[in-house]
């Protein structure tokens, strides 16, 4: 099969081939269940594979990496405009084929697996930190119904919730089995933070990266992993305005008629 690139649309179970040859006609249009994938790319000569930076592109850009196949992954924005009429996963590849021969097109660099496993463990820190705040005002809420007020701050609620629960202060036994329950759920979200918290100060010690990130004053471990794992070495930026885009630390523009006119940061990239 002479196939020189090749559209591939990720999903869950069931996945979207679309291959055209050096002169751009279509020789493979087909579905592939997910056992099917890494038997159809191994039959293939080296090519340019196309995919959406998704869930599961940076694991599938390495198994058809090891298998030759030069990877090219766009963010899903970058490929909407190519979507010919309806949208389903056969014109989701044929675009994703079509982004991917652009000259121009911004290629995100695959991840390797410590990336991977550094970033998960940040994304896991992040949601239990969300879990704890929503834990905490509804902790406040609760109290706030039977006239108990903390102050600001998490650890002033740490203080407190002992405090109500012994005093003699009106609260029916239901009522501290509840709070007492949820303070228990506090802390055992307080200890979960804590060792991945340890985790990540491990991780930024032994990364060079890591390390020299921390010289910088206002970065500490967690910022310095995390842009660590998201950028690595920073080889893929010709400059330094190129991560500022990534990260969303460039000002908006509504430039016309020769007059540039620039607005406040977008904040558009990397939310974390």
């Amino acid at each position: 099969m002479n196939v020189t690139r090749v559209g591939l649309d990720l999903t869950k179970d069931v996945f979207q081939v679309h291959g055209v040859d050096r002169h751009d006609r279509v020789v493979v249009r087909r579905r592939l269940k997910r056992s099917q994938v890494a038997e159809f790319f191994s039959q293939l000569e080296p090519c340019v594979v196309g995919m959406e930076a998704c869930a599961g592109a940076h694991y599938w850009a390495g198994e058809l990496g090891m298998l030759g196949h030069t990877v090219r992954m766009m963010a899903p924005q970058f490929v909407k405009p190519y979507v010919k009429s309806q949208k389903n996963d056969a014109n989701d590849a044929e675009a994703i084929c079509e982004a991917a021969g652009r000259a121009n097109m911004r290629f995100v660099k695959p991840k390797n697996q410590e990336q991977r496993q550094r970033q998960a463990v940040h994304r896991v820190r992040s949601q239990l930190v969300k879990s704890r705040t929503a834990l905490a005002n509804e902790l406040r809420a609760v109290a706030a119904e039977f006239g108990l007020v903390a102050p600001q701050r998490i650890d002033q609620l740490r203080r407190a919730v002992p405090i109500w629960l012994e005093e003699a202060n009106g609260l029916d036994e239901p009522v501290r089995r509840l709070m007492r329950g949820m303070y228990e759920d506090l802390q055992r979200l307080d200890a979960r933070v804590g060792e991945l918290d340890a985790e990540i100060k491990r991780i930024a010690n032994s990364d060079p990266m890591a390390k020299l990130l921390q010289t910088i004053p206002g970065i500490g471990p967690v910022t310095a992993s995390a842009l660590s794992a998201a950028v690595g070495d920073g080889s893929q930026f010709k400059r330094g305005r190129d991560l500022s885009a990534v990260l969303g630390l460039v000002p908006r523009q509504h430039s016309s008629g020769g007059k540039d006119r620039l607005l406040g940061i977008t904040k558009a990239g990397d939310p974390y």
